[in-house]
């Protein structure tokens, strides 16, 4: 005999609580929750110098880092982005964001896919952002989407390339993003 279980999307409100006592983060899409999985040691080397840097960089302004552990707001959505700024006012004891200026993903085997086509579009839809960026782990590479005028636009940059980051007026050799991975270590 075939065992019947009712399933029921939780509400907004169920998961934001489960969140907060849960060991393990959750993304929140349409009413289900997807466990994230573990980052891997390159990825986090990679996140840690990028917020290192846009930290450096934005210090004395009224723009502010976040890491991994904060999530994104899309509507009913909930993401939890790599790395997210806000500039202007926030609520520092919320859990979430929902007017971010800059969005980073690094991409993994398992997240590309998603990084590239769900999150991004759902990303787009946010009034505040003004660049979502892709950082590769496996190779010298950063995508950055750019709210232009009439859409999107898509800057590549690689190895020997200097990435611009418009919305923060932000701009560091490709290399620096990649300091101590990739078997590259700056000049020290």
């Amino acid at each position: 005999m075939a065992l019947t279980e009712k399933l029921r999307p939780i509400t907004v409100a169920e998961y934001l609580d489960g969140e907060k006592r849960s060991d393990v983060r959750h993304e929140y899409v349409a009413g289900a929750v997807y466990a994230m999985a573990g980052a891997s040691g390159l990825h986090n080397l990679i996140a840690l110098t990028l917020a290192t840097g846009l930290r450096n960089h934005l210090r004395g302004t009224p723009c502010h880092v976040f890491m991994s552990d904060m999530k994104v707001r899309v509507d009913d959505v909930f993401y939890y982005p790599d790395l997210v700024v806000v500039c202007g006012e926030i609520n520092p004891g919320a859990y979430y964001q929902t007017a971010p200026t800059l969005i980073v993903e690094i991409l993994s085997e398992s997240t590309e896919a998603r990084d590239r086509l769900e999150k991004r579009l759902a990303y787009q839809r946010i009034e505040s952002l003004q660049e979502y960026v892709l950082v590769a782990q496996d190779k010298m590479r950063v995508e950055v989407y750019r709210r232009i005028e009439d859409g999107w636009q898509l800057e590549t940059y690689s190895y020997g390339d200097r990435v611009r980051l418009a919305s923060i007026n932000y701009e560091a050799p490709i290399e620096q993003f990649y300091e101590d991975v990739l078997g590259y270590t700056g000049s020290r």
